[in-house]
């Protein structure tokens, strides 16, 4: 009886984000095979379930082609330039069923994963959110993934497939993108912020008249900090979750000179 065979290593990727990626489309996929009716309505979204599944079709389909090196015009790197160039794209593919958008979803995270490892990690490359490294676009693939992935569990009435350590791995686009999504809440404010993921991530975001920035760990003379369970935090950045709900479930704490800037956060970012 021979072994069974080891999963390829992706070294080009951060390690378990190839893995993440695979499974996460496999799950996807598992909530979609076998549905005859994918014009369920998504909570929270104006599209249906079979929408839904065709925009991550799409969206793995481009992300392999951009780890492959081929160019994709994709709206301007706004938020609202890419919601239009999804509507475009979806009335443009006609494909609705729910088993052939399911196999989709996982051939192109593959061809993905297999473009991914002919590219070195850092070099760069262009996406719809503009220019990142081949690591961090690894982490846009799952992150978008989980976000949609989260509003299908949600319209079939079945478990989601957040967890801590994924939403680890979608921290290297989330702080790529953050100073690329500011939205004109951020107009005349100057504040420090310290995140704190619990269990997990620390960064600061340090706003000074609009303009945003990133730090890549402690922030020194925070105005706020705020310390967030790593399912909220994602979901409260993907604008799936409200913020008070979470801070009246104690999923959110905040404290610091002005702790009272906490709620204002997530809307100083227009999710992408």
């Amino acid at each position: 009886m021979e072994p069974t065979p080891a999963r390829e290593r992706h070294d080009t990727l951060p390690e378990g984000l190839a893995e993440a990626i695979r499974d996460t489309a496999e799950e996807i996929a598992a909530l979609l095979r076998g549905r005859t009716d994918t014009s369920v309505p998504v909570p929270g979204s104006e599209w249906t379930l079979g929408e839904v599944a065709a925009h991550l079709a799409q969206a793995n389909e481009l992300m392999a082609e951009v780890a492959a090196g081929h160019e994709r015009s994709y709206g301007d790197g706004t938020p609202q330039s890419l919601a239009a160039a999804n509507e475009r794209a979806l009335a443009g593919f006609e494909e609705r069923g729910a088993d052939p958008l399911a196999a989709m979803i996982v051939a192109q995270a593959a061809a993905f994963l297999g473009a991914a490892e002919h590219r070195a990690p850092d070099e760069p490359v262009e996406t719809p959110l503009g220019s990142m490294d081949l690591a961090a676009l690894g982490s846009y693939l799952l992150t978008h993934m989980l976000g949609h992935g989260y509003d299908l569990a949600r319209a079939l009435g079945r478990p989601h497939m957040l967890d801590r350590s994924r939403v680890e791995l979608s921290m290297p686009f989330m702080l790529t993108v953050m100073p690329r999504v500011v939205s004109a809440a951020c107009a005349g404010l100057t504040a420090r912020f310290d995140i704190r993921l619990r269990g997990g991530s620390r960064f600061g975001v340090i706003v000074t008249d609009g303009a945003v920035t990133v730090e890549r760990g402690p922030v020194s003379r925070p105005d706020c900090t705020i310390l967030i369970e790593p399912v909220t935090f994602l979901l409260i950045a993907l604008g799936r979750c409200d913020p008070w709900g979470a801070i009246a479930r104690g999923r959110v704490l905040t404290w610091g000179r002005k702790p009272w800037l906490a709620p204002r956060f997530p809307t100083l970012f227009t999710a992408p």
